[in-house]
């Protein structure tokens, strides 16, 4: 995945579009970048492995389904197995994925939250302290040191987080609330992984732990992160449904699941048709058909993917760890927490799953790994004399544009036709695809552009284009 350098224009473009690219600043001993004017990139050059495309469902086998989001995925090259539930996460779904976490990251720290960074190795011996160690099952990654120290792969980090605190035994009233985050690496050890990243042994979470000086601050933090939430899912256009649920092994006193409602989903929902109620399934004691909270609505149930889920903590795992905090009268008080958590990786492919077509992938639109697709004509066409047009406005678009810096690509493989590129731009779904073709050989040029997210085409002048994508929004 290059940009546009003066180097790689000379080394490609002239031979596949018969241009030249040249800066005056630049001369032959030292050539000048010119990625500051063109900031675009070139799909030949962008790692996305082609052996991928001919994937078999084996319906015989319904605990190795492939779901829409890991076809798609896996088709598109963002993704590629390696052992069952794990990943290689390609360069294309890695800029989608940078992208959400910038998202998250702007969130979090806008209701007072800083990161930080948690070893994923963790003793076996604060474990035991929550009890957790046996009440994780199987589901827990354990080993051994070289001294037969026991360990787990940290699946969540309540035991770790408590104790970073605990040290701290000078921390006054003052300080609280604390809210502390990582975005990294977990790992479960899943009976049935399946589904690609929608259900896997390795994948990357946002886990954010609150520290507060009673429960009523602890109640307030709850609903602050919780509309967080909201507002992340609902900048990312995605319908998202806030469901009351069961605390697990995590444990606590209150816990709300985000569930995306999609035909996949394992999650088993009850929304009322008339109030804001709804509840995972697994929480409700009974098979009911009223609504708990009403008494008058009807329950329907839909399935939904879990892509969040919050937990009030009370002092479960301050009092283990004897997380305190000196109050306004200068005595020592267990702090009352909380956790919260953002599947990250289950995010991408749960959005893909129910946004996308079966031909194509559709983003959210500010996660699209780029946001233009340039298509020059095919090499030694009868519209060839306009090649060095697509990559101007590759150049234009990438250069004066701030927001697209780094959101071009220039789909240089015009041995191929612009219908088969066409194809591999609805597969990877480029929320805007700009055509170099036989109307840019009018008396007023113009570029076909196709909004992959609307199914809308348009002929635009160089100016039309331009004011269309001003309007584009980047993260």
């Amino acid at each position: 995945m290059e940009p546009i350098t003066h180097r790689v224009c000379q080394k490609f473009l002239p031979r596949v579009l018969g241009v030249t690219c040249r800066n005056r600043s630049s001369s032959a001993s030292n050539p000048a970048p010119i990625y500051s004017r063109c900031a675009t990139h070139l799909v030949s050059r962008i790692y996305q492995p082609s052996n991928l495309r001919d994937m078999v469902q084996d319906s015989r086998s319904p605990d190795e389904m492939i779901c829409k989001s890991q076809r798609l995925m896996q088709q598109a090259g963002l993704i590629h197995p390696f052992n069952p539930g794990c990943y290689f996460y390609l360069p294309t779904i890695v800029r989608s994925m940078e992208k959400l976490v910038r998202l998250i990251d702007q969130e979090m720290e806008g209701i007072g939250g800083q990161k930080l960074d948690m070893p994923s190795l963790c003793s076996a011996d604060l474990w035991k302290s929550s009890e957790r160690w046996d009440l994780m099952g199987k589901e827990l990654f354990r080993l051994k040191d070289r001294h037969g120290a026991d360990y787990c792969l940290g699946p969540t980090h309540e035991e770790a987080v408590t104790t970073l605190v605990a040290y701290q035994s000078t921390m006054s009233h003052r300080q609280l609330p604390l809210l502390l985050y990582q975005i990294t690496r977990k790992f479960r050890d899943e009976p049935k992984p399946r589904f690609g990243l929608l259900r896997g042994r390795e994948f990357y979470m946002k886990d954010m732990y609150s520290f507060d000086m009673n429960e009523e601050a602890a109640y307030q933090t709850y609903e602050s992160v919780c509309q967080a939430y909201t507002r992340l899912f609902s900048r990312l256009g995605l319908r998202c449904v806030q469901v009351q649920a069961g605390t697990g092994n995590i444990g606590g006193k209150l816990s709300h699941e985000f569930q995306l409602p999609a035909d996949i989903g394992e999650d088993r929902l009850l929304v009322c048709g008339t109030c804001s109620f709804s509840a995972n399934e697994e929480t409700m004691s009974s098979r009911q058909t009223n609504c708990p909270q009403c008494k008058t609505g009807k329950l329907v149930e839909s399935k939904g993917i879990e892509v969040g889920h919050t937990f009030y903590l009370g002092t479960k795992y301050s009092h283990i760890f004897n997380a305190a905090f000196s109050n306004s009268q200068n005595k020592p008080t267990i702090i009352e927490m909380g956790c919260f958590g953002l599947g990250v990786t289950r995010i991408l492919a749960a959005a893909i799953e129910v946004m996308s077509t079966e031909e194509g992938i559709r983003w959210p639109g500010l996660l699209a790994p780029y946001q233009v697709c340039v298509l020059p004509p095919k090499k030694g066409s009868r519209v060839d004399e306009v090649a060095g047009l697509a990559v101007e406005l590759a150049q234009t678009l990438g250069g004066t544009l701030p927001h697209l810096r780094g959101e071009v690509v220039l789909d240089d493989r015009t041995q191929m036709t612009i219908g088969k590129r066409l194809k591999d731009a609805q597969r990877l779904g480029y929320p805007y695809v700009v055509v170099v073709g036989q109307s840019t050989l009018e008396e007023t040029p113009k570029f076909e552009v196709i909004c992959q997210q609307t199914g809308e085409t348009m002929f635009l002048g160089k100016d039309g284009l331009v004011d269309l994508l001003q309007r584009v929004e980047t993260i």
